[in-house]
């Protein structure tokens, strides 16, 4: 069942399964799959995916490739190459043990490492584009390899040309191997993020120690159920399942005063919390568990964490649909109150939110 596979826990079977462990197995069984014209389902950590209960009608490949590869460029920088299948937050903690800056703000973060450039994964100020040197790949088009350097990746918030590029999660490019460009240095990168600048006591803009960053980040990651851990099923989820919307700063002028707002690079527009959104929709922590008021809809099998309203959990026996109903009463509900559309971060396989 690939729900064993996913940390949401919920997905029924594949026609076919295929562990890749290495580059070789990976290309080859997507190459046959593509062949024979067999759907394709990619498989990392499963920290992404809300799959049908009914299971995935073609061929899942489960990216199992290691590899951690320094190479230092001049006195100060080094490049750190990870195969596609190595869990990102061992590659974070790798870097750090060996002295190196940039990723300590992304620990935490569950997954594999070739899924970081898909959809420029970030947290607490920080996101893969700001140190991700190239992507390798493999162009399922062509049939072949191909390197895509960072600029040609076309990086915006959550999104990437390889996910701009993917159809019902089944990507042109599947990514081999990342590299990123990492500080020979102690001190972590620039706190962004007022928040974690706050618990590190330091002013937004200045560094901290890497490895207290590291600690920091994952001690409020925790705190909000998004560290997977098996005894924790506010962290059986994946992750934020909608992302902070972005829209013109006029919707300001119609949302209570003090909503949380934050610039973007493109002028006239703005970042809204998401979570503060469904908050203030009327969506606390823990809703759908039962003696809510949206018990009913799923039984109480799934809620929002009662850690965070961003996170979508399975307490235990969901299935993806109900999942799914918390997500869609939330959606509608901020649609509501606001008139805003919050859209799902994870994939859906075979389902509609």
């Amino acid at each position: 069942m690939l729900k064993n596979l996913t940390t949401s826990q919920v997905g029924g079977p594949a026609d076919q399964l295929v562990v890749a462990g290495t580059e070789e197995e990976l290309v080859s069984a997507l190459a046959t799959a593509d062949a024979a014209g067999t759907p394709v389902l990619l498989i990392g950590g499963g920290s992404n995916l809300v799959i049908n209960d009914r299971g995935f009608r073609g061929t899942a490949i489960q990216i199992a490739t290691r590899g951690l590869q320094l190479e230092t460029l001049d006195t100060n920088t080094v490049l750190l190459r990870v195969a596609a299948g190595e869990n990102w937050d061992a590659c974070v903690e790798y870097s750090l043990v060996e002295g190196l800056s940039g990723l300590e703000a992304l620990s935490g973060i569950p997954g594999c490492a070739g899924a970081t450039p898909v959809q420029n994964v970030g947290a607490y100020g920080a996101d893969v584009s700001q140190h991700l040197a190239w992507a390798r790949v493999y162009d399922r088009h062509l049939g072949t390899g191909l390197t895509l350097h960072r600029e040609e990746l076309e990086f915006s918030y959550r999104d990437s040309l390889i996910k701009r590029t993917s159809v019902a999660g089944s990507p042109r490019f599947v990514v081999l191997e990342v590299a990123f460009e990492l500080t020979r240095t102690d001190d972590s990168a620039p706190i962004r993020y007022a928040e974690l600048a706050r618990r590190l006591g330091v002013a937004p803009g200045e560094s901290a120690p890497a490895q207290l960053v590291r600690q920091q980040v994952l001690e409020l990651r925790r705190s909000k159920g998004m560290v997977y851990e098996p005894k924790d099923v506010d962290s059986h989820s994946t992750g934020s399942f909608f992302t902070n919307p972005i829209v013109d700063v006029s919707v300001l002028e119609r949302l209570p005063e003090g909503a949380p707002n934050y610039p973007v690079d493109t002028d006239g527009l703005v970042k809204l919390s998401a979570a503060w959104l469904i908050d203030q929709a009327g969506f606390s922590k823990g809703f759908g568990l039962e003696g809510t008021e949206g018990f009913s809809l799923a039984h109480g099998r799934a809620s929002l964490s009662t850690k965070h309203t961003l996170a979508v959990t399975n307490r235990g026996s969901a299935t993806a649909e109900d999942l799914l109903t918390v997500a869609r009463a939330v959606r509608a509900g901020v649609q509501q109150r606001f008139g805003i559309e919050l859209v799902n971060e994870p994939l859906l396989i075979d389902l509609t939110l």
